[in-house]
């Protein structure tokens, strides 16, 4: 069947689905950094919460956006939608990752800062002199950019398959043809 969709049709439809999950996920990770202002279990439960909305919203959403470019394009197969849905986690990714290191270089460097302190002090009379020079020295921005962006990546591909392979639904019946002959008619 011919393909009723461009390539400029798919980018363009998994920018603006990428543009919200992403946004989605941007407001999360600004409002647990929020949260972590105050300690408490009344913060830890929010947190945990939040998390679970965050994870059934992104879920939903997904899904939501695949039914959406799935019926405005008639003759789309299931391997479409995943490749739709696939372009959508690798933008979506993008953005996450890109507001985290933007997050954690400019509006809140010394997040990285405490976290390397905690570690060392918990952690440096176990280990040698040369390894927490390293840890001083690595660039955790750097770091969490690319651990975010591969971890989000193979999260939406993961649940691009799974979602893929019943939009559009498919008619297991479609090429069968019923025999109205009856035993007493031949």
């Amino acid at each position: 069947m011919e393909k009723s969709f461009s390539r400029k049709d798919l980018w363009d439809a998994a920018g603006k689905a990428g543009l919200v999950l992403g946004l989605v996920s941007c407001a999360y990770l600004a409002i647990t950094q929020l949260l972590t202002k105050g300690a408490g279990f009344i913060s830890v439960l929010f947190g945990l919460l939040l998390w679970a909305a965050k994870l059934v919203g992104c879920i939903v959403l997904m899904k939501y956006f695949m039914k959406k470019f799935a019926a405005a394009h008639p003759g789309l197969d299931n391997s479409d939608t995943f490749r739709f849905g696939l372009v959508t986690a690798l933008l979506s990714a993008l953005i996450f990752s890109a507001f985290n290191l933007a997050y954690f270089t400019w509006i809140m460097p010394d997040a990285y800062a405490n976290i390397m302190e905690t570690a060392i002090e918990s952690y440096g009379s176990m280990l040698p002199a040369e390894s927490i020079e390293a840890m001083e020295e690595m660039n955790f921005g750097t770091i969490s950019f690319f651990s975010n962006l591969i971890y989000c990546f193979l999260y939406g591909t993961v649940l691009s398959a799974i979602l893929s392979r019943n939009i559009p639904s498919s008619n297991p019946f479609a090429g069968y043809q019923q025999n109205n002959d009856t035993p007493e008619e031949q």
